[in-house]
């Protein structure tokens, strides 16, 4: 049995489809076809119901994809780990969702850069969704996201719970008071969620704290992104839920009130390949730390 084998076996598997699955694998059927027999040979059971359509997979085969799936995504990440200590320049590729940007995350970046100058740092703005994808491909080293999600190839790390914030016009009735606001005052409200795609997004977790609540909005608007929620908030059109880190963003005709319900966050998370522990990742997970101690912002600290 050879990793090749593994590979064919998965496509087949997710496509339930020999045609579908020799296109994902550019290679033509026969060949694909023949390999998935030699594979159920040397193991001596059957992985593949005979005749099923659309295909389905035995007991054996359900097991054997299983564990071929985190095989490969080990395979993968020891592949990407190794080319980046090959090269002799050092780098770090990260991934960010654009809330982060407005909290700790630029200060982060500078004081690595400034401990470890010989380590090229580049930047990219994409979903939590899209980081765990871009992580798994090698296209990054490390993403900033908020959804919290499973999946055996990643390595998740909370960073911290950042509390909610609602996001109001000046002149709303809310806006005028001094304390904080609870998720039952706002169902009732004109709610802007964002991103509006891809799902699940940092939307679907808004809608989820009022769920927790036994709550459900009136009127929910989704917007494509948070720059739009709160240029739509500043024009009176409706409320939006944000993080706390937001409220920095220099808008005039916008005011935020923290929500008071205690299950009211949204987790920040470092996520890394399973298997990776460089020391690029290591120092960047220190200068976080260190930050969160400067600003005495509440964190329970983990290594890789």
């Amino acid at each position: 049995m050879e990793l090749r084998h593994l590979r064919y076996f998965v496509a087949v598997a997710e496509e339930r489809n020999f045609t579908r699955a020799a296109e994902r694998l550019h290679i033509a059927q026969p060949p694909l076809s023949r390999q998935i027999q030699q594979l159920e040979e040397d193991l001596g059971v059957g992985l593949i119901e005979k005749g099923s359509r659309p295909l389905r997979l035995t007991e054996a085969g359900q097991f054997f994809l299983a564990h071929a799936r985190p095989l490969l995504d080990q395979v993968r990440d020891l592949k990407t780990m190794t080319q980046r200590v090959g090269k002799l320049e050092r780098t770090l590729s990260l991934g960010f969702v654009a809330s982060t940007l407005y909290g700790q995350l630029p200060e982060i970046i500078r004081r690595y850069r400034e401990g470890h100058p010989e380590v090229e740092v580049t930047l990219h703005e994409m979903t939590t969704v899209e980081q765990l994808q871009a992580l798994k491909e090698g296209r990054i080293d490390v993403g900033f996201g908020r959804l919290k999600s499973e999946d055996p190839s990643i390595r998740r790390i909370l960073l911290r719970e950042e509390p909610l914030m609602v996001a109001l016009f000046p002149g709303h009735r809310l806006a005028e008071r001094s304390g904080g606001l609870r998720l039952v005052e706002l169902v009732h409200e004109k709610l802007l969620v964002y991103p509006k795609a891809p799902r699940p997004s940092f939307a679907d977790q808004v809608l989820a704290v009022f769920s927790e609540a036994n709550l459900a909005p009136d009127h929910v608007t989704e917007v494509r992104e948070l720059q739009i929620a709160m240029g739509l908030v500043a024009a009176g059109q409706g409320i939006a839920i944000v993080p706390e880190s937001v409220q920095g963003m220099h808008h005039r005709n916008v005011v935020c009130r923290r929500l008071e319900d205690k299950h009211a966050v949204s987790p920040i998370l470092f996520s890394v390949r399973h298997m990776d522990r460089s020391p690029e990742l290591e120092n960047m997970l220190a200068t976080v730390y260190a930050i969160y101690d400067d600003l005495g912002i509440p964190y329970v600290k983990e290594s890789l």
